[in-house]
């Protein structure tokens, strides 16, 4: 590894980005456009590629064979599995060529994707540009996400559908009625109609 600044690369990646945060570390042959921003503690493993615009939280762990386009943003401690794949407009056509000149001119066909706080993609899942993956959420491996994930909530399949909730810890959540307690951690929840809600932050005390 080769110390870059507050930063640790490997000698085969090319970091272009001048927003790397404390502690991150990049792996082998990989590489992180100009433009692209990545947070503190970071592990970004070999392989991957961060494209401009790109936005990339604190303690963020990215494993091998992902890329990360323009227009998606990862929050803090997302776990992002080997393989996963990301996109970024709905409707791609080449933009060279003639008869989709028009559509790429403006910005318009940038579908945004946000991977909320603490949230698990697994090896080899598809998300679907435009689509919010809610705090916490679980998504298994090889799983198609083509709508927007709750909260809490565990997805699997093609396409991908709620099959359970899971705890900010990771484990897989039992109700009894429309309450429940983790039984690895000790975390409160309730479902409402919204989904599923923490009776008390992360660390924090009882509601």
């Amino acid at each position: 590894m080769v110390l870059a600044g507050t930063f640790r690369a490997h000698a085969t990646a090319v970091v272009e980005s001048d927003s790397i945060g404390d502690g991150t570390a990049i792996w082998a042959y990989s590489h992180v456009l100009k433009g692209a921003s990545v947070g503190r503690r970071c592990n970004i493993g070999d392989h991957c590629y961060i494209e401009s615009g790109a936005s990339i939280g604190d303690d963020v762990t990215i494993k091998n064979l992902t890329a990360i386009w323009e227009g998606v943003t990862i929050e803090n401690g997302a776990f992002i599995g080997p393989g996963v794949t990301f996109t970024n407009d709905v409707y791609p056509r080449s933009p060279r060529m003639k008869q989709a000149e028009n559509r790429y001119r403006g910005r318009e066909w940038l579908a945004k994707t946000v991977v909320g706080e603490g949230a698990t993609l697994g090896a080899g899942s598809v998300v679907v540009a435009g689509l919010t993956i809610g705090a916490h959420a679980f998504v298994g491996a090889g799983a198609v996400v083509t709508h927007d994930v709750p909260s809490f909530a565990l997805v699997i399949g093609n396409p991908a559908r709620v099959q359970g909730w899971v705890c900010v810890c990771g484990s897989r959540l039992e109700f009894v009625q429309t309450s429940t307690k983790c039984e690895s951690c000790g975390m409160k929840f309730r479902q409402t109609e919204k989904g599923l809600e923490p009776l008390r932050p992360p660390g924090g005390a009882d509601a």
